[in-house]
């Protein structure tokens, strides 16, 4: 696995890679294609809705910032990602994310799975040309910043590197730096004395808010430079209080969704603000809730309700959180060290216009997704001819089995 991924960067990959050394998962997930093409309903079903001015209008009243005469409100947002919980009854979303990394490591290990390929790479160069021409753009696309905070220290550092690799093989020229970098001069954005057309943000401080980002902020505010994805990509898609939204019925119908869209969206799991005025409820339900932080990211700051202690629950009632009813994670076979174990895992599916990219899964044991479990990481989705192939799955993790 590592020569492929290797092979593609001009830096010490395979240094970089002995320091992850639960990057990759030791195995495959398998999925027939009608899951694939249900999650992807669900996927352009969202997407339809978010597009809705009433439901812009309901997310501009809690994100005063969000500007829909911005220049660049009518760009899409790089590599979205939307997550599933592989269930008996299909795919259910558990969250979307607006700055989903790992793509183009997970490319590389399609490509080891499934043989070599150039549709990625056309895909994503594609996407970053139509994001350009979005944002009202009729000069060539030349350069891409790919930036985030210390990038280097970043798990996610080799995807970067992998990514500036394979989007220059398309005449582009690609640089990665921490957002201190950057400067302003005569309405343009510059690393140094290089002009920055468009900037690739993987950075976790969504709104860009932080002093440390005031440069990006300010290239986005005065379109000095394409930033993608936008504080407007979060604020409308993967802030969680979104979910809110989508999963309500009521809401969907008075907003104008067709009947479809809202019977499409009835698979995304129940979710609601925790508020001190339903705390009584939520903690007399907790063990059939997940707990979330409404701006959170990588996981950080969930809970699983069953796993609350009275100190964390203090904790959620100061607010922020939403509840979302609980969607055990399916979980695969593994073998670590001849021990065959049962680990979790969940679908991603990378997209761009509600159009997939790539599909991944994240092999994990604990209670939320992480890259640090032996035998666990990053796995290539396989499309399969059977409507489930059980074989290599147990079951979910609330003990249910493969039929």
């Amino acid at each position: 696995m590592d020569d492929i991924v290797t092979q593609d960067a001009a830096i010490n990959m395979a240094a970089m890679l002995s320091e992850r050394p639960h990057y990759f998962a030791s195995t495959t997930i398998f999925l027939a294609p009608l899951i694939l093409t249900q999650m992807l309903t669900q996927v352009r079903a969202i997407e339809d809705v978010i597009r809705h001015p009433k439901y812009v209008e309901t997310v501009r009243e809690r994100s005063p910032l969000l500007d829909a005469t911005h220049r660049q409100f009518h760009t899409n947002g790089v590599f979205m990602g939307y997550d599933f919980h592989i269930t008996e009854e299909g795919p259910r979303l558990i969250e979307i994310n607006s700055n989903a990394g790992g793509a183009f490591i997970v490319d590389r290990i399609e490509q080891v799975v499934r043989g070599p390929s150039d549709n990625f790479l056309t895909q994503i160069l594609d996407m970053f040309l139509t994001e350009w021409t979005a944002s009202g753009r009729t000069s060539a696309l030349k350069t891409i910043a790919i930036v985030d905070e210390n990038p280097d220290t970043q798990y996610h550092f080799p995807d970067m590197c992998l990514a500036k690799t394979i989007l220059e093989r398309a005449g582009l020229t690609i640089v990665i730096a921490d957002p201190s970098a950057f400067r302003l001069a005569e309405g343009r954005l510059y690393l140094g004395d290089d002009l920055i057309d468009l900037v690739y943000n993987r950075l976790t401080d969504f709104d860009l808010s932080d002093p440390s980002n005031a440069v990006i902020r300010a290239a986005y505010d005065t379109d000095a430079a394409v930033i993608t994805p936008a504080p407007h990509h979060h604020a409308l898609y993967a802030d969680k209080r979104n979910l809110i939204l989508l999963s309500d019925a009521d809401y969907l119908a008075k907003i104008g969704a067709t009947a479809e869209q809202i019977e499409t969206l009835a698979a995304i799991p129940k979710t609601i603000a925790v508020t001190t005025g339903n705390a009584t409820e939520m903690w007399a339900a907790r063990k059939q809730l997940f707990f979330k932080p409404q701006a959170g990211f990588g996981s950080r700051g969930a809970f699983r309700g069953a796993k609350l202690t009275k100190k964390v629950w203090g904790e959620i009632l100061e607010g922020g959180f939403i509840a979302q009813d609980l969607v055990a994670p399916p979980v695969r076979a593994v073998t670590v060290d001849g021990e065959r174990r049962a680990l979790k895992f969940d679908v991603r599916v990378y997209t761009y216009n509600g159009n997939a990219i790539l599909y991944a899964a994240r092999i994990y044991q604990g209670q939320t997704t992480n890259l640090r479990t032996a035998g666990g990481g990053l796995a290539a989705v396989i499309p399969t001819g059977a409507e489930f192939d059980c074989s290599p799955v147990l079951g979910s993790d609330s003990s249910a089995s493969c039929p």
